[in-house]
């Protein structure tokens, strides 16, 4: 019986973002903000993760790239 990892939102998050990043369809640059509309009904809880973080809607995207670990405390 294989034990199922559960990854955690923000890393799914995170690598969704950088796919987005990698691709050119945002840059490192943009404000978080502007991933908003990629997201759709479930920006809402993404959002207020990201608020928990300490991160703002107007950080770049990449300050949400440098992340290297989202531990909950």
């Amino acid at each position: 019986m294989s034990k199922q990892q559960v990854i955690h939102p923000m890393v799914k998050l995170q690598r969704n973002v950088r796919s987005l990043a990698d691709s050119n369809i945002i840059k490192p640059t943009d404000s978080i903000w502007k991933i908003a509309l990629l997201f759709g009904n479930e920006w809402q809880h993404l959002k207020q993760e990201l608020l928990d973080y300490g991160f703002s809607m107007q950080d770049p995207v990449s300050e949400l790239l440098a992340v290297e670990a989202w531990d909950e405390e």
